[in-house]
């Protein structure tokens, strides 16, 4: 199937909060639904945030560590289990187009929408690729620490590097996902109310890019937005005003909100 025919914009990164990038890629889908651009972009995180999976009980979060450390929580459309998105230590990419112009088959579209995860992850001098058998978990609620899966799950010789996930709206499909370019261990275990985990279990399960390869953050980004771009000849654009404005309401009114957050209630449903 070829993309390059398709209108794609690369929106570089940019740093905001959980709530916003959470409500932008919902809007990102409604524009490409609607005939717009599809969308490829990496963010940052700002300030630091737990995105907790779809169905991940609120009792798991330690909620008392979160405020202490100035981390904010927000709950993903998609399951699994919660992420800590380090403002330094997380790179995070999704890719947005409609439904009808990908495989409806769920593991060919995860091959498909990470292709360029792994071509960055070369350019980068990372040897990385989707895990070649199923790991077991080792905590349920941090994602990182979950059972790996093949479709979805990028790792250097087993030691998770990348966690990616889809969910679908009516009329497209969004994936995101989360590169682990540093490790934040003190904070990615200290946001689970009982991790069970200690440091160095931690570190034996994941690695990072910084680990693999030593270098810069920026470096990285870059690689990987260049793989965006080339993937499906995606030109440089930008949100426009209306997109933004539906985005700071919906991450007001659902993804800041206590109700989606902790009881995965919506208020706009």
């Amino acid at each position: 199937m070829t993309l390059a025919d398709r209108e794609w914009r690369l929106i570089p990164e940019e740093a905001r909060d959980g709530p916003m990038q959470m409500a932008l890629e919902e809007v990102a889908a409604e524009t490409a639904a609607d005939g717009g651009p599809r969308t490829v972009r990496a963010y940052q995180w700002s300030p630091s945030t737990l995105s907790m999976g779809y169905r991940q009980a609120a009792d798991s979060v330690d909620w008392a560590f979160a405020g202490r450390e100035g981390i904010t929580v927000t709950r993903r459309q998609t399951g699994g289990g919660g992420i800590y998105h380090d403002e330094h230590a997380d790179i995070s990419y999704s890719i947005v187009a409609p439904a009808d112009e990908l495989p409806g088959d769920l593991m060919e579209c995860y091959g498909m929408l990470c292709e360029p995860i792994l071509d960055a992850f070369r350019e980068m001098g990372v040897d990385a690729d989707f895990v070649a058998e199923e790991h077991p978990a080792i905590h349920e609620p941090a994602c990182y620490l979950r059972a790996l899966h093949p479709a979805h799950d990028i790792a250097v010789d087993g030691r998770k590097i990348s966690g990616n996930a889809q969910y679908r709206t009516r009329d497209a499909v969004i994936q995101h996902g989360s590169l682990s370019y540093d490790l934040a261990v003190g904070d990615h275990l200290g946001v689970f109310a009982d991790p069970g985990v200690d440091e160095q279990q931690f570190r034996d399960r994941v690695t990072s890019i910084y680990e693999e390869s030593g270098i810069s953050r920026d470096e990285a980004v870059s690689a990987l937005e260049d793989a965006f771009a080339e993937w499906c000849d995606a030109a440089v654009g930008e949100w426009t005003d209306e997109e933004l404005a539906a985005a700071r309401e919906l991450a007001d009114e659902k993804y800041a909100s206590e109700a989606w957050t902790r009881e995965r209630t919506a208020p706009t449903s």
